[in-house]
């Protein structure tokens, strides 16, 4: 189907010009990486028959001229604000030229390698090689490593090459460099889960005088002023990722419904699935993360129709593949969501730039067509994805992507940072525009404390942040709380989709990339500033207090 919308012409005098001399022979380093990531320990050469899935990205024809739309169509008082593009204007900046294709494919041919295209514009190509083809096609050393913890074995090169004829037309090939996070960023369950008939009725306990100790959507409405009344377009769609085998249970919602939001009782999700993802709903399969977004979207946002995106595990290592196919999967649709949250992620420094950058890119491609795109930031502080020691700062990934919003958490009525709440700076990714004053007035207050410790010409984040602490979910028929950032961002996303609908009921455009409004004078007027906290280390927006809802969908 893809690879029908693609007419990959070969011209003749090309042909004749590279056919003439010898070709692909002479190779340079394409990505390194100087060492092995934390936690990995290197078990031996890879088997030569060991038959890897790669991908290749190839470049793509006209990357600043996307940004260049984004920002004309995100940035309040742009004549063109609102204005999102198509999925076929899209397209047109994102396709690999004519010549990039080409080449790529006489080099893979050279090698008996026919590859498909996996992506909707063309730049992402997919392939089977074993290692002994894959060590001499980029001139590498695939190797078998094995994190100690989990003692789960990838097989990777540290470094990889390509022939000179390839730069400027192949981007990264993947995975080569990158390693994959062994420890998924799920919430951490902070009270027993209990049964969930020996609960007094959650729905007494759900008044501002218990937010102090338990946060429910009450709670959320209180503070936060957000209406229950329903949502009434049926276009306005919010996506929730679901990855690792996490299983949305839709008897749990039913119950957390009933007990917490009766009006919305029989409301419920529908299933998209990819990579040979599924939902089995038996309830010793419910998955603590999938039922913590699916409740606080369906339970929160209420009436907004809720997709339940469920990536299966049909690919390598995981190490993105996940990622790369679910962002592939929306760019194909017609009408992808309008909100998307994902409450997964990986510390950045183990993932190669290139991917990094490709990965960011495609983030861009789905804000430009009017998706807002939401990543929890973390749950282990400044020292990265969860909680670990560090001497520098450790960003993570996506959170340093400038074209996604990172969603930080607090706790507490009167809210303060959550002292697990992930910060700081990217390693990658310079600072965007768009939060230029805001980062300049925090580093201008913080002095040279930690001065050394992170990059302050980075991408700072998060951009927002929402309750995260002690969060009341039900999983297989039972009660507790959790806490995480992965709290936090079903719930912004609940709040952007409410705004969403009300602006297409007025016959306006979603709000679609978020992080230039938020950042503006009127976006800063409708949230309160958190500047207090554990983890106080980047400029922090909670979603706001009293008539913001209202301030924010006028």
């Amino acid at each position: 189907m893809l690879a029908s919308k693609f007419t990959y012409l070969v011209f003749a005098s090309f042909v004749a010009a590279v056919s003439a001399s010898p070709l692909f022979r002479n190779f340079v380093v394409h990505e390194q990486r100087s060492e092995i990531p934390d936690g990995f320990v290197k078990v031996g050469a890879a088997p030569a028959a060991q038959v890897l899935n790669l991908r290749l990205a190839l470049v793509n024809s006209d990357m600043a001229g996307l940004e260049e739309n984004l920002y004309a169509v995100s940035t309040p008082g742009s004549a063109l604000y609102g204005q999102h593009l198509s999925k076929e204007e899209v397209e047109e900046f994102v396709k690999p030229s004519p010549g990039s294709v080409a080449i790529v494919n006489q080099f893979l041919a050279s090698h008996g390698v026919n590859a498909t295209v996996a992506s909707p514009a063309g730049d992402w190509m997919s392939f089977q090689v074993p290692v002994s083809k894959a060590n001499e096609m980029f001139s590498a050393d695939f190797t078998v490593f094995q994190h100690q913890d989990t003692g789960r074995q990838s097989v990777r090169t540290l470094a990889y090459s390509i022939p000179t004829e390839l730069q400027g037309h192949l981007n990264l090939v993947h995975p080569t460099i990158t390693f994959e996070n062994p420890f998924a960023h799920l919430p951490v369950v902070s009270s027993p889960l209990t049964s969930a008939a020996s609960e007094q009725n959650l729905t007494s306990r759900a008044v501002p005088s218990s937010c102090a100790s338990i946060i429910t959507p009450a709670c959320l409405q209180a503070m936060y002023g957000i209406p229950t009344t329903r949502a009434t377009q049926s276009s306005n769609i919010l996506g929730v990722s679901g990855f690792i085998e996490q299983f949305a249970n839709s008897a749990d919602l039913q119950t957390f419904l009933r007990d917490l939001r009766p009006d919305l009782v029989g409301t419920t999700f529908t299933l998209q699935t990819l990579d040979g993802g599924q939902n089995p709903q038996n309830a010793n399969e419910a998955g603590v993360e999938a039922n913590l977004d699916i409740q606080y979207t369906v339970g929160v946002a209420s009436g907004v129709p809720t997709n339940f995106i469920s990536v299966g595990e049909r690919f390598q290592d995981g190490a993105l593949e996940g990622f790369l196919d679910i962002i592939n999967f929306l760019l194909g649709e017609s009408n992808p969501p309008h909100v998307l949250t994902t409450s997964y992620g990986q510390n950045e420094n183990t993932i190669s730039s290139n991917l990094a950058n490709q990965l960011c890119n495609a983030y861009m491609q789905l804000g430009a067509r009017g998706t807002s795109i939401l990543f929890a930031s973390g749950d282990g502080g400044v020292s990265g994805s969860q909680s670990a020691r560090c001497t520098n700062f450790l960003p993570t990934f996506p959170s340093g992507c400038p074209f996604m919003t990172s969603v930080g958490a607090t706790t507490g009525i009167t809210e303060t940072a959550a002292s697990f709440s992930s910060g700081g700076f990217s390693n990658i990714f310079t600072q965007p525009s768009y939060q230029s004053a805001a980062v300049s007035s925090y580093l201008s207050a913080l002095g040279n404390t930690n001065s050394g410790r992170f990059n302050s010409n980075g991408r700072a984040f998060p951009d927002v942040s929402a309750q995260g602490e002690n969060v009341e979910i039900v999983v297989g028929g039972r009660t507790g709380t959790v806490a995480g950032t992965s709290c936090s961002s079903p719930i912004f996303a609940s709040v952007i989709s409410l705004l969403n609908d009300r602006l297409i009921a007025a016959g306006r455009s979603p709000l679609g990339f978020l992080n230039p409004f938020l950042y503006s004078s009127a976006g800063a007027a409708a949230l309160n500033d958190v500047t207090t906290g554990a983890v106080s280390f980047t400029k922090l927006y909670d979603i706001g207090h009293a008539d913001a809802y209202r301030r924010v969908s006028s």
